[in-house]
């Protein structure tokens, strides 16, 4: 066999392989789509069965876990002090927004638990201060009897909005 006619074999084996590869196996933009990211932002305490972001498949959504006053060793932050508690919380939604490029102003749609209605003005307040007040995210206020400790007064989770620059 001569060099020339094995360079003609090999370019020809190489475009079958590569139609193969494109229409056998299905599209090949679907084999390079990168799947679902799961990110624990450094700050934030180890979780254990959950992670503290997820960034969907499209790169369009983030999902932010229940925030508690946890500082990063697990040790709650201002035991029975609810302000104390709900600024802890809400530094953990920053450091967690972060992680992906995200800031309050992206936050579409949080969930918020509390241990005591009697803290909603506080709570309030704190949250004023990190969302904007003419626009601020939807939410749903669940008060609860306890939470996953039972130090904890205030979780929150969050829904974020990455098409405007956050993590693509």
């Amino acid at each position: 066999m001569t060099g020339k006619y094995r360079l003609a074999v090999l370019s020809s084996a190489l475009k079958w392989l590569w139609i193969t590869l494109l229409f056998a196996s299905g599209s090949a933009v679907q084999a390079q789509t990168p799947g679902r990211e799961f990110i624990n932002p450094p700050g934030l305490t180890r979780p254990t069965g959950y992670t503290h972001v997820v960034v969907s498949a499209d790169r369009r959504t983030a999902y932010v876990a229940g925030q508690v006053a946890f500082d990063s060793t697990g040790m709650v932050v201002g035991v029975g002090d609810f302000r104390a508690q709900a600024e802890q919380v809400f530094t953990n939604l920053r450091r967690a927004l972060a992680s992906v490029g995200a800031s309050f102003g992206d936050v579409v749609k949080t969930t918020t638990f509390i241990t005591d209605l009697k803290n909603l003005p506080a709570l309030r307040e704190t949250r004023g201060r990190y969302f904007d007040a003419t626009h601020p995210p939807a939410n749903t206020l669940i008060p609860v009897m306890t939470l996953a400790g039972p130090d904890l007064m205030l979780e929150i989770e969050a829904v974020v909005d990455l098409s405007k620059g956050g993590q693509q």
